[in-house]
This record gives C-alpha cells, structure tokens and sequence, in this order.
C-alpha cells in the first residue's frame, strides 16, 4: 500500500536524488521548526536505503522541487512524511540493487547493501547512470521490519544544531540578498481601525512609502531609516470599539451564535442520583516566538521568489496568486528556518507584506521584520475557550453519562483554505473581512474539539462543539489545538470525580481505563515520580493526543505561595517506534516547558479596541528561572508505527498543575492561567 503524502506525489525523483560523490539529497514536505523532524525523516531515510546517516543530506523545502505535503502540522509528520520516505526508500534501494543484479548476473535474493555497496562490488554511486528514479512508486515493495532498522530508534546528532551552537547563519533573519532594501509595515492603532490620511517625513535613504487601502508601509535603504520612517508617518485612523470583555471571556464564548457539531453521544442515563458539572476556560494565547516574524521577496518582471518561515509554502503560494492575480508558476517560494513555531504565527503574513512592498521597487529585495508588537499584538492567536462538563452519577458515585460541551472560534485561518485570501495584508488592502476561523474535520483530530472525548470507558458520552460564527480576534492553530483547554478540563473534572469517591487519582483513572498502552504511562509516570509516596501539591493527568497520536502521562509537583511555581514535572509517552530518543525526549519536554508557562503565566490582554498585552511585560512567559525539572520516560514499542508526540504533553501538564495547586491549596481553579488573581477569584 502506497502512503497517502507518497501516492499524492508519486515520482520517487521528487524525493531522492543519488550522486556520484557518495550523498543522497532527500526532500520532503515537511519544514524544520526547531522539532528536530528533518533529522528523523534522515534517520528513516538512511535506513531504508541502507546508507550511512551521514551521506543524507535533507533539502530545505521550495515549491520548485519539492512534493507538496501540505502543511508541517498537527504532530502528523513522522507518520505522514516519515511513511512516505520510509516507501521511497524502500523501493530506490530495490531499483538499485535490481541494476545490480542485471549487471553481476545472479539473484536479487542473493544481494545485500552495506552503506550504499552492493555485495561489497558495485555502489549505488557507480549505477548513477543506470537507474532512472524518474518513475512512480507501485507499493510492491515493502520496508523493513523494524527489526532490520539500524539507524531508527538510536540517537543521531541533530542537523540542524550546529550552526544554532557555532552562530553560523541559519534563520530567515540571516538572509541578505545583494541590493537588499528593508521594509517596515504601519499597522492600524486598533482592530478595525481605518486610515483617513497619511503624511510622509522627509527622510535620507526613505526609497518609497507603499499604500493600498489600510494597507501602510515604507522602503528604506537601511533598516534603522525603514524603523524610524515608520514611526514619523503622520497617520490618521478612524477607530471602532470591538472586543469583547476580556475578564468574562467564558460568558462571552457561551452566548455568541455557534454552528454546533455533535461530536460524540447522545448521552442516555437512566440510573444517575447525582448531577455535578463545571466550567473551565482558557484565553486567548499568543505564539510569543523568540524572533519575530521576518520575510524577503524579490520581484523580477512578473515573477516573484519569496523567502519564508511559512509552516505551508504551497498554502501561501496559492493565497499569494489569488490575491495578485498571478499563475502559480510565476512564484517560488523557499522555505527558511524561522526561531521558533508553534502553528500559524505571523510568517505567512510577513511574507505577504514582503511581497507588497517588493512590488513596489520591482528588481530589488525587500526584507521585512515585524516588530515584538506586531508580533504579540497581530499574529492569529490561540483560540480563548470555554468547556462545561457534567456527569451523572448513579448510588455508588459511578459515571453513568459524560457530557461535554465546548465554545471557541475555531482553530484554523491558514492561508489557502478559504473562498478569499487569509492574509493580514490582504484583507487591510481590500477592506474584506478575515475568514472566521474553521477547523480541520474531526477523523484527522479536529481542532476546537480535539481530545474533547475522553477515552474513559464510561458507558455514554455526549459531546457538542460550539463554534463561534464572529471572531472578534483573528485565531488560527497553536500548538495541541483544542486538546490543551479540553484535556485540561476532562483531567481536572475526572480528578474531581476522584476525589467525590474518595479514590486516588492514578488507581480511578486505571479503573476506567481499558487501553492497555494508556494504562502502561499512566503507570510508567506514577512509578517513576514515585506517586506512591507523594505529598501535597502532587497533580497527575493522562491523555492521548487527538486520540490517535502518542500516550501522555503527568506528574506535576508545585509550590503555591505568592504565585504557582512548578518545581518537577515526570511525564511518560507512548509514541510507538520511536525513531530518535532523544529527539523525542526534546519534542516532550519543549510541550511540557511551554504548557508550564501557558497554564501559569499567558494571557492575551486588550481593552474595547485593541490588544494591549504587546511586550514581555504585559505579555509575560516562563523565565529560565522558573523552569521545572523535567523528566521524560519513554515507552518504547518498536512493533508498533510511530506516532506524533510534538503536542502530547500540553494538555495533560496544564490539568496535572491544576490538580497538584489543588492538593496544595485545597482550592480547584478552573479558570486559565493560574495567576494569583485567578486563584483569589476561585476562593
């Protein structure tokens, strides 16, 4: 069987390219992000070729020659571009070892490979010319048994570390073209805001002030004169209150018009006593990346070369030609690391605001960088949510239904999914209104709904999503989705329907449980903590990420005094085959650190118009300071097919911190982060 990303871009050519000099080019789909997965897909290569790791050399993405995967999202790339590498490597090691065999004259059945030498006689370098990879996959051969693999589920030194360490260019940021003028954008003082008038400074090396509609932005030879241009535009905006109440967000999210989705049930029960119920909610969340979002664009006649940070280059491609009306064969793009992302952040949007102002001095780049405002302040933002939970409870305290109704806008504006153009720029120069935000369908893990079901094995369950049909602030993927707010309100309900029965969290949540993986991390984590003989201010939590990707389990320790301070968090994951431990490890404890500083710190702040939580001071994250220990069990099933683990662990940290302030404090807050102010209003 060929692999869906495998039989959507059949030619093995797209993906391998074998050269005389020993090296291997692989391309995919899929975009470094800081995860690490370019250096698992080498692994996965390396291996089916029977090559060492080493001649793997990975081809950052362009729309020029590389398959088109979509998007790099949803924790789905080392099942879905890791399959599909996995075939095609596959099934080039057959063809060469086919050419092999017409030349020596024997079986293929007699032939082995070791690092590219074929019967320690003819390599893969000298058959370069023989084998034509020009052709399509046909699924007739299959990949090793995992126990053949040699490179797989070993630790491999990451690619793309060295030139992080040694301060060699590597991000977008570093980029310099020859003749490179830098643009800065004007944005409105507030959503909605309209632009009357504008007043250009006179100013040395300004080359060109760019204005189509609200759409407002300068060109400089020098980007300190780009900055300081930006700043002097005399502007005249008309501005509108919009934004709901950022104290009563729930209330808001629970009275707006939705379409609503049955997702699970009905809920029938016909022998509860006992009704309880809560609310949970989490806030508008900022992606708050360390760098900002930054993009370069040169025009040359009507063709345009666009490089970018862009978790989906073909998606903005499309997007581009249809907001300019050009062919798709008229633009490149090129995708470039970018210091940190965590799903749709500003990088799209930058680039669509590089490409504008690249218009305007057609021949020569421009390269834009968004300031830390524009950054917190314009990026689409992680959907505020709120989610009431109710359970019948029959004479002996026992779940006889589960309901679960969930209220957020949904978790996807990218660009090319809609009917018009979902880019900043765009709808400033058009005056259209944003796309309100959908989500992805619910077989592929969904969005504001993902992990709204619980895998609990109570005997009904209903659940209903409520998605909002206004969006007051653009919302789009951040990192787990819907998982983090929903898994933090099944863990934190299910900890108290425990505590009801006057049973231990990890023994209730087994008793309900008949996953046998589930069961083994949950007990993985409840060991290696040392559950059995915890104190106060001990949380744990479990879930499977969009109840298909890797097993998560969590034991949150926290001190609760002026402020919650996480002190050690143990978490155990069952991601199946795991294909680099310790990149594995890394994803997990990237999830934990940054669930940490969501559930305790992030909030997105505004007044009636405007955000204003645009600085690390309104908008404040984790410090190193503040950083639990972490400890990250791996459960590893070799027989099993890899799963996604990138964003396994954001909901079961933020319901494990939860349940631990609640043994700490005796108080259960149910409202997102847990600020001191938070846990003053839950008293």
């Amino acid at each position: 069987m060929i692999p869906p990303n495998l039989a959507a871009n059949p030619r093995l050519s797209h993906w391998v390219s074998v050269h005389a000099d020993g090296t291997i080019d692989v391309r995919c789909g899929k975009v470094e992000l800081g995860q690490g997965v370019l250096t698992a897909l080498a692994q996965i290569a390396a291996d089916e070729l029977d090559v060492a790791y080493h001649r793997i050399r990975m081809v950052p993405l362009t729309t020029d020659s590389s398959p088109d995967e979509a998007l790099t999202a949803g924790s789905r790339s080392i099942e879905d571009s890791g399959a599909a590498l996995r075939q095609v490597g596959a099934e080039v090691r057959a063809l060469f070892v086919d050419a092999a065999a017409g030349i020596m004259g024997v079986s293929t059945d007699l032939l082995s490979v070791d690092d590219g030498v074929i019967n320690g006689a003819i390599t893969y370098w000298d058959l370069v010319d023989d084998v034509d990879l020009d052709v399509e996959a046909t699924g007739s051969v299959a990949p090793k048994p995992f126990a053949e693999r040699r490179v797989v589920g070993t630790s491999w030194p990451r690619l793309d570390i060295p030139d992080k360490v040694y301060g060699r260019p590597r991000f977008i940021h570093d980029v310099a073209l020859p003749g490179m003028l830098y643009g800065r954008v004007v944005r409105p003082p507030s959503r909605g805001a309209t632009l009357v008038s504008m007043a250009a400074p006179k100013l040395d090396g300004l080359v060109e002030v760019v204005r189509e509609g609200d759409f407002l932005g300068v060109i400089a030879t020098r980007e300190e004169t780009a900055v300081r241009a930006a700043e002097l535009l005399r502007c005249e905006w008309v501005e509108q209150d919009c934004l709901p109440d950022v104290d009563a967000l729930p209330e808001f999210l629970m009275s707006r018009d939705t379409e609503d989705v049955t997702i699970s049930g009905p809920s029938i029960s016909d022998s509860s006593e006992t009704t309880v119920s809560a609310v949970y909610s989490r806030p508008y969340l900022a992606h708050a990346s360390m760098a900002p979002s930054c993009a370069l664009a040169r025009w040359d006649g009507d063709k345009l070369e666009l490089w970018c940070h862009s978790q989906g280059v073909y998606h903005l491609r499309r997007d581009i030609c249809r907001a300019l009306g050009v062919a798709i064969d008229q633009v490149t793009v090129h995708h470039v690391e970018g210091a940190g992302a965590y799903g749709h952040n500003g990088a799209d949007d930058a680039a669509f605001d590089a490409v504008l102002l690249a218009r305007a001095v057609n021949g020569q780049p421009v390269q834009v960088v968004w300031s830390r405002a524009d950054e917190l302040g314009w990026s689409p933002f992680g959907a505020a949510m709120a989610v009431r939970v109710e359970a019948d409870l029959d004479a002996d305290g026992e779940v006889v239904a589960w309901r679960h109704d969930l209220y957020s806008n949904g978790h996807v504006s990218r660009p090319g999914l809609f009917d018009i153009p979902s880019l900043l720029g765009n709808q400033l120069r058009t005056g259209d209104a944003p796309p309100v935000s959908m989500d992805p369908p619910y077989a592929g893990g969904g969005g504001s709904e993902r992990n709204s079901v619980p895998l609990y094995t109570f005997p009904s369950k209903h659940v209903v999503k409520h998605r909002l049909l206004e969006m007051p602030l653009r919302t789009s993927s951040l990192r787990a989705l819907g998982a983090y707010a929903n898994v933090f309100a099944i863990e934190s309900f299910v900890d108290e329907l425990a505590a009801r029965a006057g049973a231990d969290p990890v023994e209730y949540r087994l008793r309900h449980l008949e996953d046998d993986r589930a069961r083994a991390v949950i007990t993985a984590a409840a060991d290696a903590a040392g559950w059995a003989d915890r104190g106060e201010g001990w949380g744990f939590a479990f879930a499977r990420y969009s109840n298909h990707g890797a097993y998560c389990a969590v034991v949150a320790e926290v001190e609760a005094e002026t402020s919650v301070r996480v002190r050690r968090l143990t978490l155990a994951v069952d991601a199946g085959a795991v294909i680099s431990p310790d990149g594995l490890r890394n994803q997990v404890e990237g999830g934990a650190i940054q669930s940490t500083s969501w559930t305790v710190k992030e909030q997105v702040r505004f007044d009636r118009s405007r955000v204003t939580s645009t600085d690390w001071e309104s908008y404040p994250i984790l410090r190193f300071s503040e950083v639990p220990a972490v400890e990250v069990v791996l459960v590893d099933r070799p027989d099993q097919p890899s799963l996604g683990a990138g964003e396994t662990a954001q909901g079961p940290v933020a319901a494990a911190i939860a349940n631990a302030l609640h043994s700490a404090l005796g108080i259960r807050v149910r409202t997102l982060p847990l600020t001191p102010a938070n846990i003053i209003a839950a008293l």
